[in-house]
């Protein structure tokens, strides 16, 4: 009898295209529904949203959504760009934004609302893919 992993991993490339986003965020509602995840919808929605909204506006390239559950219900979302340059804010305490600025509070919220967030900068070997990937991780109620 074959036994069934409960870790998954899926890896959604995406072009820079201004619909990007919102294909990945309706791939995200998917997989968590098809992992019966569908508690960290709201909050795994916002990481990745904000995730990818910083690779669409700061990078010129394709990028990709990368999704990982865990059996503890634990759900890494991660996403990668060509751009091996960390934000500011992201891996130290980001700057205070304005009260009227317009832009500015994504890593914030991501901060907030994340149990977990970092960055990865994957060395580039040959054809490597090199750039950056920035992650953040949320867990079903149960576990917080």
């Amino acid at each position: 009898m074959a036994t069934v992993s409960s870790s998954w991993a899926y890896t959604l490339q995406l072009p820079h295209d201004l619909r990007a986003p919102g294909v990945a965020r309706a791939t995200l509602r998917t997989v968590l529904a098809a992992h019966d995840l569908t508690e960290l919808t709201p909050t795994a929605e916002l990481l990745a949203s904000e995730l990818l909204t910083n690779a669409h506006l700061h990078t010129k390239g394709p990028y990709a959504l990368r999704l990982r559950g865990a059996d503890s219900g634990r759900l890494r979302i991660g996403v990668w760009d060509s751009d091996p340059v960390v934000p500011p804010g992201f891996d130290d305490v980001p700057a205070p934004v304005a009260v009227d600025a317009e832009h500015g509070r994504g890593l914030h919220l991501v901060r907030a609302c994340a149990d977990a967030w970092g960055a990865s900068v994957p060395r580039k070997l040959g054809a490597s893919e090199g750039g950056k990937v920035l992650w953040a991780e949320c867990r079903g109620g149960a576990l917080r």
